[in-house]
């Protein structure tokens, strides 16, 4: 069953709140990161993309980064910018996008149970991904970035967050310059905190990672080398870092959107001969305008300024939890069978774009030169996504994004 805590949050002042709060580390690269971040000295970036503070010409992986992280992240306490919270806290934390509203409850989840598979993952992590998180979090400290948990919702846990939510006011509720609002309540009652912890231990019996795999994986391993450390010296662990930053959400209020591919070349091929190729596993159709997929096993493609509808023909792929993915019939039947692309996590001629970018970014890239062909996929359901977990498979990388994001900054996990 889940295990989870409530934490003493270090978080902004509710007046700094809106400029404190930035979108996660791993949405933005560091030029993006720092046109964020100009004429801003409250925000978030400062401390978890900090190379924005150095020269351009400075390795992002670089000791220089992450102890320029700690320094901002001890000055923006210094400076009263960020306080500890008191006493351990549950935190509620409500995100609406265009009108849909969901509702996650922030705390701490287990490492353990991370170890153990009761919090369950569906991708692999990429080692150099993994490194920069734990080389971050050992330097300065802090768990920042927060780990997106799924689970089946509960109506018991249901009720408890919704009467919080009518009956108290919130620390934060601002909206963000992108459109979307955030509000959190802190919950500081014990007998609530009590309630929350004996529910989750009791109905809910696992927890899914949506979104944060390798934050997850490095606050793992952190603990470990921690752990292997006070082993040596005889020293008591630090039961906090048992712990890593969580927020999790009902399965009933989650949103997955597409996570579309553009690809650099035609891999030898001509767009006539490569269009002849696909016909073999795809019925293709020339569309006026951009495609966007409204069923499974259907596809959009951009190539030579023009879209392509490509349904996937029966007999093509099979019908278990990973072969009727669309990613993997994708992965499959174009990228590796026709396009040269065996492994999507290290092959650099692919890219992947968040359908938060819309359509008008595939056709950007392509048209640009950059790229030479675009696929847009119909989105992963959640029930595919815990289906593969609870099977103990791993989806092709990239193969969801969630949103809206949470926002860094709001509430970080202190470990020392």
């Amino acid at each position: 069953m889940a295990k989870i805590s409530p934490f003493e949050a270090v978080r902004p002042q509710p007046q700094l709140a809106k400029q404190v709060a930035s979108k996660p580390y791993d949405v933005l690269n560091s030029a993006e990161a720092k046109l964020e971040a100009v004429g801003n000295a409250y925000s978030f970036l400062h401390i978890t993309k900090s190379e924005i503070g150095l020269p351009e010409t400075t390795d992002i992986h670089s000791a220089a980064v992450y102890e320029l992280a700690l320094n901002n992240l001890n000055a923006f306490i210094q400076r009263d910018v960020l306080f500890k919270e008191s006493k351990p806290c549950y935190y509620i934390y409500q995100l609406i996008m265009d009108g849909r509203a969901q509702t996650g409850l922030v705390c701490v989840s287990s490492i353990e149970d991370y170890n153990n598979d009761i919090i369950k993952k569906h991708e692999f992590t990429r080692p150099e991904k993994e490194l920069d998180r734990i080389n971050h979090i050992k330097t300065t400290g802090a768990q920042t970035g927060n780990v997106f948990l799924a689970y089946r919702n509960q109506a018991s846990i249901d009720a408890i967050i919704e009467k919080w939510k009518t009956t108290k006011n919130p620390v934060y509720d601002f909206t963000a310059d992108d459109g979307i609002q955030h509000t959190v309540w802190a919950v500081s009652d014990e007998a609530t905190i009590d309630q929350i912890t004996l529910l989750f231990e009791t109905e809910v019996p696992c927890t899914y990672i949506a979104d944060g795999h390798h934050r997850a994986a490095s606050a793992a391993k952190v603990k470990l080398s921690l752990s292997e450390a006070v082993a040596k010296s005889g020293d008591e662990v630090k039961k906090v870092s048992d712990y890593f930053l969580t927020t999790l959400f009902p399965s009933n209020q989650l949103a997955i959107l597409d996570y579309n591919r553009v690809v650099k070349d035609l891999n030898g091929h001509s767009a006539a001969a490569l269009l002849e190729a696909l016909s073999k596993d795809f019925n293709i159709v020339a569309e006026e305008n951009a495609v966007k997929p409204t069923a499974l096993h259907h596809f959009g493609m951009y190539l030579n300024k023009t879209w392509y509808q490509l349904i996937a023909k029966e007999g093509t792929y099979t019908n278990d939890p990973i072969g009727v993915l669309d990613v993997t019939i994708l992965s499959n039947n174009i990228l590796a069978q026709h396009l040269g692309i065996q492994d999507q996590r290290t092959d650099k001629r692919i890219d992947f774009v968040g359908g938060i970018r819309g359509l008008s970014e595939l056709e950007k890239r392509v048209d640009s030169g950059e790229m030479a062909i675009a696929f847009s996929l119909y989105p992963v359901t959640i029930d595919q996504l815990f289906n593969i977990a609870d099977a103990g498979e791993v989806m092709p990388p990239k193969s969801t994004w969630f949103e809206p994001k949470l926002r860094d900054g709001l509430l970080t996990h202190l470990i020392y």
